[in-house]
């Protein structure tokens, strides 16, 4: 049964939908079955998969609005050998019109339970905010992944963002867990950065993966040419630190199915 992972952050520009991509795109090069669902209107996730997002292609507004069974709804034609089901503009008004709906919060949870055998791993790339989409992504996920910069403001976040998912954790879903926090756009030169680093360290300990994810002009241009960074440059250090990122997930899978067995 798939691991649903939610990556989010309420602050902006953290490297949410570059890390979806190209997490995905690196699960998938290790044989494993991924499904990356785009949540955010703006689409980005479904562009740097190489899907166009101004085609009529099926959306996760038809998904959780139109009630459109999800195996129509799944792309499997991506530039990362990964299926997508995918986003645009549309989807904002899937933030109004799910308020009126009944189970409004565990919408996408129901819709994704018939393929969860389907995929060992399925993301979602939650839009910027905390919103019924949002909200709709916590209640499915088993975690959430938090990507962040070292400075000053995303450590404020994060404390906003931990609060929020201990409540959505007691009202939508129980058992919903901090997958981990990975460090993004990571410059080792900077003695903040570094400073930030080690109290995310002594604060969440072993929650903070040991990848980190490099500042990389590769991993800024992939999108662009709608791929992930190891289609586009396998031997970027960007790409290379999300391979080591999916290494380290699958690492930590394995010794925790070790230590229930």
């Amino acid at each position: 049964m798939a691991r649903v992972i939610a990556i989010a952050n309420q602050k902006g520009g953290v490297g949410k939908t570059t890390t979806a991509v190209n997490l995905a795109a690196s699960m998938a090069a290790t044989k494993r079955k991924v499904l990356l669902i785009d949540l955010d209107p703006q689409g980005n996730a479904t562009m740097g998969s190489g899907v166009d997002k101004y085609s009529d292609v099926a959306t996760i507004y038809d998904l959780l609005i139109e009630e459109t069974p999800i195996k129509e709804v799944i792309c499997t034609d991506t530039s990362g050998e990964y299926d997508l089901i995918s986003a645009n503009g549309d989807v904002t008004a899937a933030e109004v019109k799910l308020m009126e709906l009944f189970a409004r919060e565990v919408r996408l949870r129901n819709a994704i339970e018939s393929i969860q055998d389907d995929y060992e791993f399925i993301f979602i790339d939650c839009p910027p905010s905390l919103n019924m989409l949002t909200v709709n992504a916590m209640a499915a996920a088993d975690s959430v992944m938090v990507p962040m910069q070292c400075e000053y403001y995303a450590l404020e976040g994060l404390t906003a963002l931990m609060d929020t998912i201990t409540q959505l954790s007691k009202l939508v879903n129980p058992e919903l867990q901090i997958e981990g926090i990975l460090r993004t756009m990571y410059d080792p030169r900077n003695r903040l950065a570094n400073d930030v680093s080690e109290q995310l360290k002594q604060h969440f300990g072993e929650k903070v993966y040991r990848t980190v994810i490099p500042r990389n002009v590769r991993l800024a241009e992939a999108p662009s040419f709608g791929a992930p960074a190891m289609y586009y440059d396998r031997a970027s250090s960007g790409a290379k630190a999300y391979l080591a990122l999916a290494g380290e997930m699958l690492r930590r899978q394995e010794k925790q199915a070790a230590a229930v067995a």
